[in-house]
């Protein structure tokens, strides 16, 4: 059976783990296209990669183990947080996880087939769920605000994140909380992104064998690319998605989140990847 290519371009994000795989890499705010390569049609799509339902609903059975989330949820409980805004929510594992524990949540995506599987999740009833980005959001005011995975790092310009956060610290109430981790680019992570240190298979329920793996494609600057495909046993139809991430400095992000008028309270590490990434905590002055 002969392949059928599908290419997904645009910056990546998202909700989840941000540990090395082929798809911690994923979700944007950005404007991708989709290359249906055998009829040469080609169809502007909101997000780079989750806006591709069979990509979406393989998300999650890919990436089964979310223990990352569990510091998040720890924190919403440090902080004694009644209502939290999950930006950049993807599948909404994390958004249930919370509300399934009796916290209010708003969870916000520009993907909405990342929407349609986070709706069909326990709890997800109990979920504000909105389809956009930070700074589309209705008039809100929550205790904590939270960005998982690598949502963090997909705003590629100083614009684009300054109004990012300009966004959060409006929706937070005064002395809430914006919680959010970033790669550290002394560790250089982006040289792990290669095949052979990236290729899985799974076997995924009602789809069967998929295998997928990244590689790098750029460096330049702070600015990192890669592409990640994704191949189906089934039908043999592989995806490939082309996305960039911003590394910034531990210095860099403080002075933004200053700029910002928000107070970064405390750097901790990332507990499953110690070394390797910033855990920002900043708060809203009273």
């Amino acid at each position: 059976m002969q392949s059928r290519l599908v290419t997904l371009s645009g910056p990546a994000q998202h909700p989840a783990s941000g540990r090395l795989n082929a798809l911690n890499c994923l979700m944007s705010a950005r404007f991708a296209y989709l290359h249906l390569c055998a009829s040469h049609k080609v169809l502007s799509v909101a997000d780079a990669i989750f806006e591709e339902p069979r990509l979406a609903e393989i998300y999650d059975p890919l990436d089964p183990d979310r223990s990352d989330l569990d510091a998040y949820a720890a924190l919403a409980g440090e902080f004694s947080a009644q209502t939290v805004l999950d930006i950049g929510c993807g599948t909404g594992t994390f958004a249930c996880l919370l509300a399934g524990r009796g916290v209010e949540v708003i969870a916000v995506d520009p993907a909405a087939a990342s929407l349609d599987v986070a709706r069909r999740k326990p709890a997800a009833d109990r979920v504000r769920w909105l389809h956009g980005d930070a700074t589309t959001l209705p008039p809100l005011k929550v205790d904590l605000a939270t960005m998982t995975g690598n949502v963090a790092q997909v705003f590629l310009t100083d614009e684009e994140w300054a109004a990012t956060l300009a966004a959060v610290r409006e929706t937070l109430r005064p002395g809430g909380r914006l919680v959010f981790e970033s790669r550290d680019p002394a560790k250089q992570a982006w040289l792990e992104w290669n095949r052979g240190q990236t290729c899985r298979r799974a076997v995924i329920p009602d789809v069967g064998l998929v295998e997928t793996w990244t590689d790098l494609t750029k460096v330049e600057g702070n600015l990192v690319s890669f592409r990640m495909t994704f191949v189906f046993d089934s039908d043999s139809a592989a995806l490939t998605s082309d996305s960039t991430l911003r590394f910034l400095s531990r210095d860099e992000l403080a002075d933004s989140l200053a700029a910002a008028s928000l107070d970064v309270e405390e750097v901790r590490d990332a507990p499953d990847r110690p070394g390797r990434e910033f855990v920002f905590i900043a708060r809203r002055a009273a």
